[in-house]
């Protein structure tokens, strides 16, 4: 599915995701997230959604790698599509480029008749957290971690996680 015309900050390009762009997404992760470089992180990101999802996902550049959103529609249920991982450079941030992304993935997911978008973060990610309420978002869980609702054990003993929903 082609791009839309995006208002992006200036020097900024979009474009879909190829494989050859994991290695380069997986990379900032850590200093992106202010993360060691030994993080775990960027495992959540294989090279196959830069395989198989590249038509509901976008890269932003400007001479370097400016941002990222990873999503795509369910297979299971094709009114939801899913907002997997996201990232921009924090020299970008406060900039209106993630709002951007995301509000070209809503309309993309809505075209492709999804009803509803979906996302996850970990209760500690509070800059996550607001952006998503900021976005429409209402929040789920059936436990409470540090102060935030958050779904007990989502991706395995421990592994907590923030359920994001938002009707489209």
């Amino acid at each position: 599915m082609p791009i839309a015309a995006l208002a992006l900050p200036s020097g900024l390009t979009v474009r879909r995701p190829m494989p050859t762009d994991h290695r380069a997404v997986v990379t900032v992760i850590p200093d992106w997230w202010g993360l060691p470089a030994d993080s775990r992180l960027p495992l959540v990101l294989p090279r196959l959604f830069f395989q198989h999802f590249a038509d509901t996902s976008f890269i932003v550049e400007d001479d370097a790698l400016a941002a990222f959103l990873i999503g795509f529609r369910s297979q299971s249920d094709p009114a939801v599509s899913y907002i997997h991982f996201v990232g921009v450079r924090p020299d970008l941030r406060e900039t209106g480029l993630a709002r951007t992304l995301y509000t070209e993935f809503f309309a993309e997911a809505r075209a492709a008749g999804s009803t509803r978008v979906e996302a996850i973060t970990g209760p500690g990610n509070r800059r996550s957290q607001a952006f998503h309420r900021a976005m429409g978002f209402t929040l789920t869980g059936d436990a409470e971690f540090d102060g935030v609702v958050a779904w007990a054990d989502y991706d395995g003993p421990g592994e907590h996680r923030v359920a994001f929903t938002r009707a489209l």
